[in-house]
């Protein structure tokens, strides 16, 4: 929405950026589920809903064959996306469109799976920042107008941060069952006080990109975004009075489809 707000948009290059962000998001799921079954995290102290591997509706050679799948599909409209995309560009943009579709598959597999998985090594906050947001807006703005602006990383920066929210929410609810299975995500690293300090930093610091964003853009219209504190203030109260990590799983929920409505709302008002 950003791209059409410029006034240049290509139909074919959206639905294709759309339907590989579907495919890895599915894929990052599916790997997930395999790697976190096959390490043995998901045992019978997780806390969240049941796993496909861990209560056996799956196997482990089915999971894997889905996870193949879910890749040849990413790539099979990544690639053309790449292609589409960067048309009327210098070729060498076209190759490093390429590298970053494969580094998407690549990350959304091993953030749980191999032996190097580097979600237990408490790096899987940086990767969701860099993928789900600097990559996600930035690249497929870049795609979608065949130009550059600065003032992009703002937005993109406050995406990047609310899904790194979710993950370290999820992260949070895990600890004692991470840490007891060897999981060193950031917050069994840094200690459930600390991530909730992370915690409000990653919700707070979205308002404040949004808010320069709308100011250096001279588009008050942007602000709209920010009607999803409305239930994220109240959910970082809960988060910064809680005690029992388990009861924080109800609040995955509203940080999740906060992140949603946050790019909902800012587009229903570049639209009308």
């Amino acid at each position: 929405m950003l791209a059409y707000d410029t006034g240049k948009f290509d139909s074919l290059v959206f639905i294709l950026a759309l339907s590989t962000v579907i495919f890895l998001q599915v894929l990052s799921n599916l790997a997930n589920d395999l790697g976190d079954g096959m390490k043995g995290t998901d045992n019978e102290n997780r806390v969240g809903p049941q796993r496909a591997v861990q209560s056996g509706a799956i196997s482990v050679k089915a999971m894997k064959k889905a996870v193949i799948l879910f890749s040849l599909l990413s790539l099979a409209t990544g690639l053309p996306l790449a292609w589409l995309g960067t048309r009327g560009m210098p070729p060498s943009l076209f190759w490093i469109f390429i590298v970053l579709a494969l580094l998407c598959v690549l990350a959304a597999i091993t953030y749980t799976v191999g032996k190097k998985a580097y979600g237990y090594l408490g790096l899987g906050d940086l990767f969701v920042f860099l993928f789900f947001g600097l990559l996600s807006v930035g690249g497929i703005f870049v795609l979608l107008t065949k130009q550059w602006d600065n003032l992009v990383l703002l937005p993109a920066s406050a995406i990047g941060l609310l899904s790194a929210a979710v993950l370290n929410l999820n992260n949070m609810r895990d600890i004692e069952n991470d840490q007891a299975s060897g999981k060193n995500t950031l917050v069994v690293k840094i200690g459930g006080n600390l991530a909730k300090k992370y915690h409000a930093f990653l919700i707070i610091t979205p308002v404040l990109l949004l808010l320069l964003f709308s100011y250096l853009t001279t588009t008050p219209g942007y602000l709209f975004g920010l009607l999803v504190y409305v239930i994220l203030f109240p959910h970082l109260r809960t988060v910064m009075k809680n005690q029992q990590p388990r009861e924080l799983d109800p609040e995955l929920k509203k940080v999740a489809l906060s992140t949603f409505f946050f790019s909902l709302l800012i587009s229903i008002w570049i639209l009308i």
